[in-house]
């Protein structure tokens, strides 16, 4: 996914500033990375299509769900 690198990049950056510089002082708005995110996670999205990752199953709930129970021994 090196075509994401710069976009992870740019909102590792973003996320740390907010974080130091908001979050740390009582600032929970952080919304100011949020187009940043959104462009990142689109082109991981992108990418994952292109090279034909499918991630479905990790989005299904388990935890606490009668699958859950059933995998139990």
């Amino acid at each position: 996914m090196e075509a994401c690198k710069e976009l992870k990049e740019k909102y590792d950056r973003c996320f740390n500033d907010w974080f130091a510089d908001k979050f740390l002082r009582g600032v929970h708005d952080d919304s100011e990375c949020a187009s940043l995110l959104k462009l990142y996670t689109e082109c991981v999205a992108q990418a994952m299509k292109e090279q034909d990752i499918n991630l479905d199953e990790i989005n299904i709930a388990h935890l606490g769900t009668e699958r859950e129970k059933k995998n139990e021994t």
